[in-house]
């Protein structure tokens, strides 16, 4: 192909590259020039064209990107019309879209005059949905470029319908843990399910022990399962756990354990004759996509799952922080309030610090302004706020609260005062949190009285968080008794701004237990107050307080 600035006498049967106004009309960008259209041209003062004459060998582009659209298509694909160059592929049904991303790479790579552009490889589509363009880059491609792309396209794009399938899920139980989080994984697990066109054969809940989940895979078994779900109390963490245990017991075998995307580490597959089963990550119970949907769509589609298929998920597998993610048709509201969209930066996280009270138990000091290891108790608690890098702190101030202002100075630190800190506890969590910005994700409500608490327990819970996982509320513990202070996503904070009385927010927690995460402390640091004389006097007997 011959492209550039020519005159109208050789310019017959070349390929317009830029538009052409006339008197009478435009003739368009790509239009094959006539004997009639030159010599319109010359009558309205044209000399010369900018154009691109064909070689012999050369092929046309919409025939190119015809020609080239047609080797590329696999089952349940259709082509569209060639215009421009372009020919695009659409999906007949709905499905994965199955790319053969190493043959796709391979077309590009013959030459830079025809390429190809693809969905997402094993991205969920609909009927009629476009699935590729490919499109020639110049006004033709030459035959041999051509001919080679044709023998090296088979099937590059296609489409795996979704099989309806007769699915178990089986859901084991610890001590403690409640029966509305099953109820909830299990409306979840059924609104995944359906949404790819199966159904729910089951659901068996066990206790979390090998011989009760495999008596419960075998009563799946018998009832038809194409496919079992297992869903443990507690995360599968070895090959040996309990899950696997119970494939291997039934007579299967463990494919693979574990999975390079997050959420979702923590997948296992293994199969019993022809029959797979999962063992879920904990990021299943919420609806929010994870590995495990990918797994699950690739099987409610018959397309095999091995431990290469798995492994090579790790590119483009961090979907934490992914802005915007979809989710199970049944919606989320329905099935899981708390949850919603990860940030796409860090969290942001911030302290409230509740420094209002009158301190009545302790006498006639402020307790908050007691020194402790050199600096009042207030400061001890923004200090470790300090040392956790939250975003922003807040402190609530009430009883005297000059001297409190005081007794921060020269920390940077947001004061908000709550006139009626007589009250109770409850309206300095709502003045705290009606002081946030849009631009919080979570706060942690910190105790002034607590000076032992520091930084590395604050960075515990920070570490924890994270409400596309359900854990949205993170309380510390020690030896099984729950301590302060407490990290709520924002997700919450409407209803601790509704609190009343001298409450804290105890009642939330059990509201939402759901999304609860306790995390176990090395130290008793989040169960140590000081709110009396008593307290006082045993607690300075203590070893030094730890660093900020």
């Amino acid at each position: 192909m011959k492209f550039g600035n020519l005159p109208l006498d050789q310019a017959r049967g070349a390929v317009l590259a830029h538009r052409a106004r006339l008197g009478d009309g435009t003739l368009k960008k790509g239009h094959v020039l006539t004997e009639a259209d030159l010599a319109r041209l010359a009558e309205a003062g044209w000399t010369h064209v900018i154009a691109a004459r064909l070689d012999a060998e050369d092929v046309a582009e919409d025939q190119a990107a015809e020609t080239a659209a047609a080797a590329c298509i696999g089952d349940n694909v259709t082509a569209g019309s060639p215009f421009t160059g372009r020919v695009n592929l659409f999906g007949a049904c709905r499905g994965l879209a199955v790319i053969d991303r190493a043959q796709i790479d391979r077309l590009n790579l013959i030459d830079e005059a025809l390429t190809i552009a693809t969905v997402p490889p094993y991205a969920v589509v609909e009927p009629k949905q476009m699935l590729a363009t490919i499109k020639v880059i110049p006004f033709a491609v030459p035959c041999p470029v051509l001919e080679t792309w044709v023998a090296g396209a088979t099937d590059a794009v296609r489409v795996a319908p979704f099989v309806a399938q007769r699915i178990g899920l089986i859901q084991t139980r610890l001590e403690g843990l409640k029966e509305s989080v099953l109820d909830r994984t299990a409306k979840i697990t059924e609104a995944r399910v359906t949404d790819l066109g199966s159904s729910l054969l089951g659901e068996r809940r066990v206790a979390h022990e090998a011989a009760d989940v495999a008596a419960a895979i075998g009563a799946l078994l018998a009832e038809g399962a194409d496919l079992i779900l297992a869903s443990g109390a507690s995360a599968i963490v070895d090959r040996d756990d309990v899950i696997p245990a119970a494939i291997v017991a039934r007579g299967g075998s463990i494919t693979h354990f574990g999975m390079p995307v997050d959420p979702g580490n923590l997948l296992l597959i293994g199969r019993i004759g022809k029959v797979t089963v999962l063992g879920l990550p904990g990021c299943a119970r919420s609806p929010k996509l994870n590995g495990f949907d990918w797994i699950l769509q690739r099987l409610a589609a018959r397309l095999p799952v091995g431990r290469e298929d798995i492994m090579r998920l790790g590119a483009g597998g961090l979907l934490a922080e992914i802005p915007t993610r979809p989710q199970p048709r049944a919606g989320e509201q329905a099935v899981a309030p708390l949850i919603r969209d990860r940030p796409s930066h860090a969290p942001r996280i911030a302290a409230i610090v509740l420094a209002a009270g009158q301190s009545r138990r302790m006498g006639e000091r402020n307790k908050l302004l007691i020194e402790v290891a050199g600096k009042s108790m207030v400061a001890h608690a923004v200090d470790a706020a300090r040392g956790a890098g939250v975003s922003q702190i807040i402190v609530v101030t009430g009883h005297e609260p000059g001297d409190v202002a005081a007794a921060l100075a020269g920390r940077p630190v947001r004061l908000v005062h709550n006139p009626r800190f007589a009250e109770g506890m409850a309206g300095s969590i709502g003045a705290g949190i009606g002081a946030l910005g849009d631009d919080i994700d979570a706060a942690i409500i910190m105790l002034g009285d607590m000076p032992r608490v520091a930084a590395a327990e604050l960075g515990r819970l920070i570490a924890a968080y994270n409400p596309v996982e359900g854990r949205a509320i993170i309380v510390p513990t020690r030896h099984g008794r729950r301590g302060n202070p407490v990290l709520w996503d924002r997700s919450c904070f409407a209803e601790l701004g509704r609190l009343r009385g001298d409450v804290g927010a105890r009642g939330l927690i059990d509201a939402h237990a759901d999304w609860l995460a306790e995390i176990e402390m090395v130290d008793d640091h989040v169960l140590l107050d000081i709110d009396t004389p008593e307290a006082l006097a045993a607690f300075t007997g203590n070893r030094p307080m730890p660093p900020g």
